[in-house]
């Protein structure tokens, strides 16, 4: 057994099977949409949440974890004798970061270490997956912690927005930014800028956008995924590009949860990228 335990948030998005079979323990953020407060899930369980976004008036809010949650796992891991590194979504993004370290300072301080990756979706999850490969190898938390706050300055994320009615709801534009957006054909891509999300860029299309998001992954790029919120066509359209351009990198395709997707929307694709 590693004597060191990741610990992340669910905006990893890892598939539960994977987390289980690599002893990730997650985290999870919560939705509250209609009324209803639910754990955020996991991939494989999201298309309800959007389908309901699509036909519903309300918006969801989303919430952090609580400390209490955080101390729950970390006593658990403590007292297997294992010391613990922490992953999480950027702090600017949510106040998980905030809860998961009041719980580490109300444990054990000493045996926690709690990094604010300053991204996530499939960003945080490679980070994740780095921090579990050096756990399984032996190394320590604070070498642990060394090479993750190295990895996570050489990470982009950007997002294009398949309509703007939910950037609208969601209060990041205005009813008449995205009423002259529409009629234009406006689609803006967002980024993850200093660890929060900006709009980057503006184009003409879809297929404008798509291209956009093919062709600002850096050249020198080592990993790359394609995200998406039901939008598989979309998608493969810019993995199959992406794959042309890279074609030494195994390129994946992963889904974005409600805490993330719903400012999106239905048909948000995006890509990240390491290098």
């Amino acid at each position: 057994m590693a004597k060191v335990q990741i610990v992340t948030d669910s905006t990893a998005y890892f598939s539960k099977e994977y987390a289980e079979q690599n002893n990730i323990r997650i985290v999870p953020l919560s939705v509250t949409f209609s009324g209803e407060t639910v754990n955020e899930g996991f991939p494989g369980e999201f298309e309800a949440f959007y389908r309901k976004l699509q036909t519903s008036k309300d918006f969801p809010t989303t919430s952090q974890p609580s400390i209490e949650a955080f101390v729950s796992v970390y006593e658990e891991i403590l007292a297997q004798g294992r010391d613990i590194v922490t992953i999480v979504i950027s702090e600017k993004l949510s106040g998980t970061y905030n809860s998961a370290s009041a719980a580490a300072n109300m444990t054990a301080p000493d045996r926690i270490s709690v990094i604010d990756s300053e991204t996530t979706v499939s960003n945080l999850k490679l980070l994740v997956k780095i921090a579990n490969d050096m756990a399984e190898q032996g190394s320590s938390r604070e070498e642990i912690v060394t090479a993750i706050e190295q990895e996570k300055k050489r990470m982009q994320v950007i997002l294009a927005a398949g309509t703007l009615e939910y950037l609208k709801r969601g209060g990041r534009l205005s009813a008449a930014q995205a009423a002259i957006g529409t009629l234009l054909n406006v689609k803006p891509i967002i980024g993850l800028v200093d660890g929060k999300l900006e709009a980057v860029a503006k184009v003409r299309g879809n297929n404008k956008a798509l291209d956009y998001l093919v062709e600002n992954v850096p050249d020198n790029a080592v990993a790359i995924t394609v995200l998406h919120i039901l939008s598989t066509e979309g998608a493969e359209i810019v993995h199959q590009k992406l794959q042309e351009r890279f074609p030494d990198i195994q390129i994946g395709i992963d889904e974005i949860g409600p805490v993330i997707g719903s400012h999106l929307g239905p048909g948000g694709v995006g890509v990240c990228s390491k290098w």
